[in-house]
């Protein structure tokens, strides 16, 4: 049966609509966002309202490689150099050793132990096999929540768990790889196992070589090509990122890690319309999440994940208390300064989601034996990560002391206002109250601290720069900057001024 491109559109309109619908439910129940895009889809597939039939695993394949470049290529560009510095060795660590020991000792854990409790019959490879699909922390998820949350984080751990996140896919991708080609090509010999680690290497140091040489050109030919038009810019930048991750891909080396790359050195240096780029890649990168979670939702059925149900459950418990904690504190270990606490939240940020469930496509593709069960099994755990872990990474991190949710939001309603990054301000956007009113109607009478200005304010519908004698009204808004933050905020409490918008540059 043909399906017009109007039923497409439609269909695809209502499905972005519920989607957009689900992120606001998301805060109010606690439940990550990208959970419930899953669920959407799901809901809107074939198990569920039957109005999509979507069975296609190398469309759904072919989608969510191309939405995971986008989300690490923006994880990259949105990444301040400056905040990992001081643990940027503890994140690659974790980010290649730390889901190297998740993989092999979930793997054995799988074929010792989950083979005989519930006897689903994976090999020793296919045992690795799915232990590697999962090995690696969810970029989507932990950018999503600990973003999307404004979850605080002490020592260093928010840029850490992001490093890591946005670093460890490449790690997970070649084991995934090349544990295939081991299992399609029968009886693997010492040769086969030497030329798998001399391919595995490969890919990491071409990858990340070609991320950096690459992502140095981007930058010098950006900077001086006159396109003539300011909106071409986001585009240009677009097509690097495709270009860096697809040219990698072709010298042999690992793409994913060349885009992240790519996107962290873009992210720091000076470039022409960055604000621009910046804006259009968040954007971006919501759209390919909203994509992708679509269609893996769109692409399982509900009913095949109840035999695998009880497998699942085991093994993803095993990974959270177990495997995961093992790892990060065997990786971490030569770090003494870092702390049990620390070391346990980030354990528990390791989170599941669409990259997992995007590799499982893989041995599917490959034809391997047991592959559904393998994609069925990833997908069940990824639920149940994000259900449990992901409901949860706020609530443990302040029950360790290592987090504090954002009082004060961070997006302003009535002033759309950047500065470029090399400027350190804070900017906050309050509202004149009676309580502010009390202390004199005038700009003046407010008694703001050294280094800060107020300035502009929005008057019902119209913006003007305001003078000391200005009299300010009952519901005006006002934006003010400032280098002394808690100095300023330490007056804001003193002046019973609260619910105000604060943005740190």
């Amino acid at each position: 049966m043909s399906v017009n491109i109007e039923t497409v559109l439609i269909i695809g309109s209502i499905l972005f609509f519920v989607s957009l619908l689900a992120t606001k439910a998301s805060n109010r129940l606690g439940v990550p966002v990208l959970l419930l895009f899953l669920a959407v889809g799901m809901l809107f597939g074939s198990d569920g309202l039957k109005i999509i039939r979507f069975e296609s695993y190398a469309s759904a394949q072919a989608v969510g490689t191309l939405a995971l470049c986008i989300i690490l290529f923006s994880g990259g560009l949105d990444t301040s150099y400056k905040d990992i510095k001081p643990i940027i060795t503890q994140g690659m660590i974790l980010s290649t050793m730390g889901v190297l020991l998740t993989a092999f000792i979930t793997g054995l854990f799988i074929y010792y132990v989950a083979n005989l409790l519930i006897n689903i019959n994976l090999t020793f490879l296919e045992s690795l096999l799915l232990a590697s699909v999962m090995s690696s922390t969810d970029s989507a998820s932990v950018f999503s929540i600990l973003r999307g949350k404004g979850v605080r984080l002490k020592n260093n751990l928010k840029p850490m768990l992001e490093l890591e996140s946005g670093s460890n896919d490449p790690m997970a991708y070649m084991l995934t790889v090349v544990l295939i080609q081991l299992i399609t090509t029968g009886e693997a010999s010492a040769a086969d196992y030497g030329h798998a680690v001399i391919s595995f290497f490969m890919q990491f140091f071409i990858g990340a070589g070609a991320g950096y040489l690459l992502g140095k050109f981007a930058i010098w030919l950006i900077n001086r090509i006159d396109l003539g038009n300011d909106s071409l810019y986001p585009i240009l930048l677009f097509t690097f990122g495709i270009f860096i991750f697809s040219f990698t891909y072709f010298i042999r080396g690992n793409g994913y890690l060349a885009i992240y790359i790519a996107g962290l050195l873009i992210g720091n240096a000076k470039l022409v319309y960055k604000r621009q780029s910046m804006q259009f890649f968040d954007g971006l990168a919501w759209i390919s999440q909203i994509v992708m979670f679509l269609a893996l939702g769109l692409l399982i059925n509900p009913n095949e994940l109840l035999p695998v149900a009880l497998a699942s459950i085991i093994i993803g418990t095993f990974m959270i208390i177990a495997s995961r904690p093992f790892s990060v504190f065997i990786s971490l270990l030569p770090f003494r300064k870092m702390g049990s606490k620390d070391k346990l939240y980030v354990s528990w940020v390791g989170l599941r989601g669409a990259v997992p469930i995007i590799f499982a496509i893989y041995p599917l593709a490959s034809n391997v034996h047991n592959a559904k069960v393998i994609f069925n099994i990833v997908f069940f755990i990824t639920l149940i990560s994000l259900l449990v872990q992901g409901t949860s990474l706020t609530k443990v991190g302040e029950w360790l002391g290592l987090a504090d949710t954002e009082k004060h939001k961070s997006d302003f309603k009535d002033f759309d206002v950047e500065f470029s990054s090399d400027i350190k301000s804070t900017m906050t956007e309050i509202e004149i109250s009676d309580t502010i009113l009390e202390h004199g109607t005038r700009l003046m009478d407010i008694p703001l601290p050294e280094h800060t200005l107020a300035v502009m304010v929005k008057r019902k519908d119209k913006y003007f720069i305001p003078k000391g004698k200005t009299e300010l009204w009952l519901g005006d808004k006002l934006l003010v900057i400032t280098n002394n933050e808690d100095d300023l905020v330490e007056t804001y409490n003193s002046l019973g001024i609260t619910g105000y918008r604060l943005k740190r540059n």
